[in-house]
């Protein structure tokens, strides 16, 4: 079994966010429609993420539907999708990702002994071969924006030309979301936690 690595670092901006989310006194009518379309939490709330993002109205138009893809209408199956997920958070250190995603995880059928695999890595003891083969293409896609040509065949076996497509932009997409969230430093929302949370040490593979 691998060794967990605990964190090196807290994302920049963790405890004072760089960019805060845009107060409700300042919605205009423009940005009370983008955000009347986002997820909201128990009680009403919007996230953090999208309240940030909104600061940018144009971008943010535009990248709900392509998450929306992605998160909602992919073909994977969402217990592997949110493995692929949270392995992503671990790989970029994103906190924030990783908090969120626990829930919907969980929701999916991530156990709780999946997510300490998560944070081993591809060798952890109790994968599938389907779930080694999906932690490992994280994991190369992170360190060398490629999969291999072992990676590559094996995950062949499972799925087909939609959704190895679909593999690579989940993981590129958490890529840039977690660029987005660690620069800025957004806060996790209430209700929500980071427990398990550990970001891969990168000086080892």
């Amino acid at each position: 079994m691998s060794e967990r690595h605990e964190p090196r670092h807290e994302p920049a901006g963790q405890t004072r966010p760089r960019l805060v989310p845009l107060p409700e006194e300042h919605w205009d009518a423009r940005t009370r429609k983008l955000l009347a379309g986002a997820a909201h939490d128990p009680g009403g709330r919007i996230p953090n993420i999208f309240t940030t993002l909104v600061r940018h109205p144009d971008l943010y138009e535009q990248f709900m539907p392509f998450g929306g893809q992605l998160l909602r209408r992919g073909r994977l199956p969402a217990r592997l999708r949110e493995l692929l997920i949270l392995r992503t958070s671990c790989n970029t250190g994103a906190r924030y990702e990783w908090g969120r995603h626990l829930t919907l995880a969980k929701a999916a059928g991530v156990t709780d002994a999946d997510i300490n695999r998560i944070t081993e890595g591809p060798e952890a003891a109790g994968w599938t071969d389907l779930e080694r083969h999906l932690i490992r293409a994280a994991d190369e896609l992170n360190s060398g924006a490629t999969l291999s040509d072992a990676t590559w065949e094996a995950l062949t076996e499972h799925f087909g030309d939609a959704e190895l497509i679909e593999i690579v932009m989940l993981v590129g997409q958490y890529h840039m979301v977690a660029f987005f969230l660690n620069a800025t430093g957004v806060a996790l929302d209430p209700g929500f936690d980071s427990t398990g949370f550990t970001e891969r040490d990168r000086n080892h593979g």
